[in-house]
């Protein structure tokens, strides 16, 4: 009986293992599948940076070779990069100056060279980059004129030129790049200067200071940056009294602007303030001093606060 009961207990035990084998097999667990995001808007930001033109400048040995450099801006914002080719060809101009007109052999010269890179180029479209090249090779003939004529008068001095853009905010309110250049031509010293560039990526528009005002408030910020002017020349020590100073050196709003982290910069020129030893003066009136002066978009929300957290107290 004992027997019996094995068997059929071994019985029940195959069929069990046989019915399980004959049953489906269940999926291994797969890792759920992640949302996919939307990849930022890229237009909506200035993406690049500088590169350096190719410019032809005569082999020289010793310390009183002339230095050059030129750089463009090169980014995702096209429109950007064209403005500030040009505005790179204007602060050529006011640094060296080219002659309007040429002899005859000079020409003649000029139309062979230009027909011969027309041929060159049939095969490749020309460049940004070396659109500007050719821009602005006339003010690389002036250069290296200007060094030939120093050095004819035994002149030792190393002349230089250096012009570069730079991105400092890249998306909103607005995208701003600065042009910096700097020179040394002869002379007692050298020059430089920072030209800002403000634009909204969206109407691909520059935008000018006023364009950032408030209706019928130029004059208020006009008054805030006087004050601001007033305490930098008694802060640098530059006179006795404002006054004094003003006699000299009068106040002007500079359109020369950008939204900077702690305030509205107005950037301005050599002597455009002061004398030479000031450089280039900068002024910052702080966001919180501009509510109502300034359009609400270009106030950071950080500005806002103090009034809506006074009114929350009260």
């Amino acid at each position: 009986m004992l027997k019996h009961k094995k068997i059929w207990a071994m019985s029940i035990l195959a069929s069990a293992v046989a019915l399980s084998a004959c049953q489906p097999q269940k999926a291994e667990p797969q890792p759920e599948e992640k949302p996919k995001t939307e990849a930022p808007d890229q237009s909506m930001k200035l993406i690049g940076d500088s590169e350096k033109l190719s410019l032809n400048m005569p082999d020289c040995d010793g310390n009183s070779c002339p230095e050059i450099s030129v750089e463009r801006l090169s980014s995702n914002q096209s429109f950007i990069d064209q403005y500030i080719d040009d505005e790179i060809l204007k602060q050529l101009g006011l640094i060296l100056s080219v002659a309007p007109a040429q002899d005859k052999a000079q020409t003649a010269a000029s139309e062979a060279s230009a027909a011969s890179e027309a041929k060159s180029q049939l095969a490749q479209v020309e460049t940004p980059k070396v659109k500007l090249e050719k821009q602005a090779a006339p003010y690389m003939q002036a250069f290296i004129k200007l060094d030939q004529e120093l050095k004819d008068l035994n002149s030792a001095q190393k002349i230089s030129l250096m012009v570069k853009p730079k991105i400092l905010n890249a998306g909103q309110p607005l995208a701003t790049v600065v042009l910096n250049s700097s020179s040394y031509l002869g002379g007692a010293h050298g020059s430089s200067s920072q030209q800002y560039y403000n634009f909204d990526l969206k109407t691909q528009k520059l935008v000018k200071l006023d364009d950032i005002i408030a209706a019928k408030q130029k004059a208020a910020l006009q008054k805030k940056a006087h004050e601001a002017f007033k305490t930098w020349v008694m802060d640098s020590k530059l006179a006795d009294s404002v006054d004094e100073y003003e006699q000299a050196w009068k106040f002007k709003l500079s359109d020369n602007y950008f939204l900077g982290k702690d305030g509205l910069i107005l950037q301005y020129a050599e002597y455009e303030i002061g004398p030479y030893v000031v450089g280039l003066p900068r002024l910052t009136l702080p966001y919180d001093q501009l509510q109502g002066i300034l359009k609400p978009q270009y106030l950071p929300a950080a500005a806002e606060a103090p009034a809506s957290e006074a009114k929350a107290k009260s």
